[in-house]
């Protein structure tokens, strides 16, 4: 079994052992993708709408780095620190992400990376 890493600087470093992404076997496996601005340096917070959109871009400029795309997505987990923010989320994820729509599950957790409110992982494929 032959694993590719995955890199791209449109995306945040890794802040621990892991890559942005790995790609065997015809899909690519997505590290969970937090709001933060790789070009400011900075998490994006304050705003669910303005998060969102920033984790979901980090997502789909690690699938474009894969040579993959967002309607290539088959299964999307979203952690979110309060279910409150739910309907917001959606709202956004309806912006990146049309039907058909990769299965997905959503919980809620009591901590993330960095103190974020959300954060989203993925498998795609990419052939």
């Amino acid at each position: 079994m032959n694993c590719e890493v995955v890199y791209t600087d449109k995306a945040p470093e890794p802040i621990g052992p892991y890559s942005q992404a790995i790609k065997v076997n015809g899909f690519i496996f997505i590290s969970g993708c937090l709001p933060f601005c790789p070009k400011e340096k900075r998490l994006i917070s304050g705003n669910i709408h303005d998060e969102a959109r920033q984790a979901l871009l980090n997502l789909q400029n690690i699938l474009k780095a894969g040579g993959s795309d967002i309607d290539k997505l088959v299964k999307v987990t979203i952690f979110l620190r309060e279910m409150s923010i739910f309907k917001d989320l959606n709202e956004v994820y309806k912006e990146f992400i049309k039907a058909p729509f990769p299965a997905r599950t959503t919980v809620a957790v009591k901590e993330l990376p960095l103190s974020a409110s959300m954060e989203i992982e993925a498998i795609a494929t990419y052939k």
